[in-house]
This record gives C-alpha cells, sequence and structure tokens, in this order.
C-alpha cells in the first residue's frame, strides 16, 4: 500500500493578513487537488492578535493594541482572541474526503490532536487532550487559551495547543498555535475591558489556565526544533509522507487577493 504523500511548507514570518490568505489559498488549491493536502508551519511578524470569525471587534482596544505595535487580523475559523508571538503555528489544509480529514468536524480534531500529542511528546512533553465534551458556550470569554475546547491539547491541565477549524467549498483547513515561550498573558493587555481591576483578574486566570512549551519543560524550545517533532508526529500518527514543497504561482495570486480584498480590509476586520 502506497504511504499518501503530503506536502510540507515552512514559510518565513509574515503579517497577520497575509498568513490568513495563505493559508485559505492553499486550503482552495488543495481542495480541489491541484495540490496535495499540506502541513504548513509558520510565524508571525510582527506580533498580531487575530479574533475569531465571529468575535466582536469590539472585544479589542484597538488604541492599546497599536500602542503595542501588534497587528490585528480575523481567522476565517472560529474561536476567541489569540496574540500570536514567540510560537509556532501549525496549519492543515486539505480536501474533505481526505482520510485523515474526513467524517464530522471532531472526527478530524481528533485525527490531527493525535498528530499534535505525537510531535509534543518527542520535545519530551507530557501532555493529554481535553475531553470531547468541551465545548466553547455562548458566553465565553474573549481569550481563546482560557478554556480548552474538545481534543485541543492540555500540559498540567493548563491549556497548551489552541485549534480551531473551518469547512467550506470541498475543503476543510485547520489551524493553531503552539506557544513556545513568553508571556502567556500579554493578549490581556490588548483587551476592552471595564477596568484594571478586571484586567488584573483576567491575566491571574489565564496564568493558571493555559501555559507555554517553556515553562511545562524548563528549557527553551525553538521554532525549528518544534516544527520538526511536530511533523514526525504528523507522519507517525496519519500515515502520510511529508514532502517539503513551496507555494505555486496560483497559491500566492489568490493569496494576494485575499490578503487584499479580505484578511487586510476593514470591512472583515470589523464585520462583528
Amino acid at each position: 500500500m502506497t504511504t499518501p504523500l503530503w506536502r510540507l511548507l515552512v514559510t518565513p514570518p509574515a503579517g497577520g493578513a497575509w498568513n490568513m490568505a495563505v493559508d485559505e489559498a492553499i486550503a482552495v488549491h488543495a481542495g480541489r487537488g491541484d495540490v496535495p493536502p499540506t502541513l504548513r508551519f509558520y510565524q508571525w511578524q510582527p506580533a498580531c492578535v487575530s479574533l475569531g470569525r465571529h468575535q466582536p471587534l469590539a472585544d479589542i482596544d484597538m488604541a492599546r493594541c497599536a500602542a503595542l505595535g501588534y497587528d490585528l487580523v480575523r481567522r476565517p475559523t472560529g474561536g476567541r482572541a489569540i496574540l500570536h508571538t514567540d510560537e509556532l503555528t501549525y496549519s492543515v489544509a486539505g480536501p474533505q474526503d481526505d482520510p485523515a480529514l474526513a467524517g464530522a468536524v471532531l472526527d478530524s480534531y481528533l485525527r490531527l490532536s493525535q498528530g499534535l500529542l505525537a510531535g509534543l511528546e518527542r520535545l519530551g512533553l507530557r501532555v493529554a487532550k481535553a475531553p470531547p465534551t468541551n465545548r466553547a458556550t455562548a458566553d465565553a470569554g474573549p481569550v481563546c487559551f482560557e478554556v480548552p475546547s474538545a481534543y485541543e491539547i492540555v500540559a498540567g491541565g493548563r491549556k497548551l495547543v489552541g485549534s480551531a477549524q473551518s469547512r467550506r467549498k470541498g475543503w476543510v483547513l485547520q489551524h493553531g498555535t503552539l506557544p513556545l515561550m513568553g508571556d502567556i498573558t500579554r493578549l490581556v493587555d490588548t483587551l476592552a475591558l471595564d477596568d484594571e481591576a478586571q484586567r488584573a483578574h483576567l491575566r491571574e486566570d489565564l496564568a493558571d489556565r493555559a501555559t507555554t512549551v517553556e515553562a511545562v519543560l524548563g528549557r527553551h524550545v525553538g521554532f525549528d526544533e518544534a516544527a520538526v517533532a511536530l511533523r514526525a508526529g504528523f507522519e507517525d500518527t496519519l500515515g502520510i509522507r511529508l514532502e517539503e514543497g513551496h507555494l505555486t504561482d496560483g497559491e500566492l495570486a489568490v493569496a494576494a487577493e485575499l490578503e487584499r480584498e479580505v484578511y487586510a480590509a476593514s470591512d472583515w476586520t470589523s464585520k462583528f
């Protein structure tokens, strides 16, 4: 039996609008079979706050965000706000009938979570999946890492990897973030809150509920080391072979259009 071939992309650090545009462009092309299913690893420059697809923009204090030098983008996937800095971000994109992505949302979430778990264990982390009963509620707070959703990754009871998925027009896109180091509570400085007491309380709460690779392991793990481990984890658990590749001219053209018309456009950012 032939091992399915997927493409691996490790792209340079980029702004929030470009990163989201590239993820969707890959999904569009992979969904119609122009490129293989793709695992992508990337970073953000400058640091960026990303909102979930339907999250109110009012959750963010725009002036504070700008003063801190953070970019702002709305994701094509759900969930709550994330500050992307000092991290590895992954994305998986492919057709809905691919064995790794087929079925209901939680079916594919579980398969991809197994790949994340296997990769993180290669780094020496003791990790587990949040139970499938975990769900974001209607009154969930503005912070993604506050509570793990179904099959998201926890370490020592704290959320370590947050992921979100979108399914449209024959394709699946799942992406998520692995904080490698730094102060996990920095996002709180960008939120629109009633007073500083509330900000202090939320910061303390987030510190209790979320963590980073460095905090768990007690050692520095860089982007490259994490990417190597996660690549192996996905290959082992999904039964695939990853071959390094590059974005095609078609993907770059679609990404440029999506960046301009959607992800960098104020109409999209302020949609909710």
